[in-house]
């Protein structure tokens, strides 16, 4: 059911979210995409291994600075906390989607975590690569952004009304890694 109502006080689409989920779909079928389906999903022309792409996602779930699979804004935090990246093949279409939930994003995060999971699904990086290119916290130009039409927002968590205010204000402060000083 859907309604439209007066947002409670405090509430800011953006900075009150408390994560937020996407899903970004894939067809390695060498005929290529549905034609129904072509603007929502991405046609990638080396057959994907879902098993191998898993495996490099449990890297970087967690909390970390993702500098490497963002574009850097000034003054802008690249420490999010990546609560799921999983990736599932329905086997009657051969879509292949991943989902990836996190309490915020920054710029080309989402394309580009999907770029380096491609690369090892067709087996053009080891399932360490990923994790690699996390820890060594620069942009690596071998990371792929890749192209947005399969990219699909579809839900957005909210705190109880009550939290709305004070998750707006503590979502606008600075983060940094327990354990290191400073900022980004």
């Amino acid at each position: 059911m859907w309604k439209a109502a007066e947002a409670p006080a405090g509430f800011n689409a953006r900075f009150s979210a408390i994560w937020r989920r996407y899903a970004y779909r894939v067809v390695d079928h060498p005929g290529g995409v549905d034609p129904l389906l072509r603007g929502h999903v991405l046609w990638h022309d080396w057959p994907l291994d879902v098993d191998a792409m898993n495996a490099a996602a449990r890297a970087l779930v967690g909390e970390h600075d993702f500098a490497a699979y963002c574009k850097k804004r000034e003054g802008a935090t690249t420490i999010r906390t990546l609560q799921q990246l999983s990736w599932e093949r329905d086997e009657a279409s051969g879509v292949i989607t991943a989902t990836v939930r996190a309490d915020a994003f920054c710029h080309n995060m989402v394309r580009s975590l999907v770029g380096a999971m491609l690369f090892v699904g067709d087996g053009h990086r080891p399932v360490e690569w990923p994790g690699q290119v996390l820890g060594a916290g620069v942009r690596d130009s071998a990371v792929h952004v890749v192209r947005p039409h399969g990219l699909t927002l579809e839900e957005v968590g909210y705190p109880a009304d009550s939290e709305l205010a004070a998750r707006n204000l503590a979502a606008r402060n600075k983060r940094t890694l327990p354990g290191v000083g400073g900022c980004c």
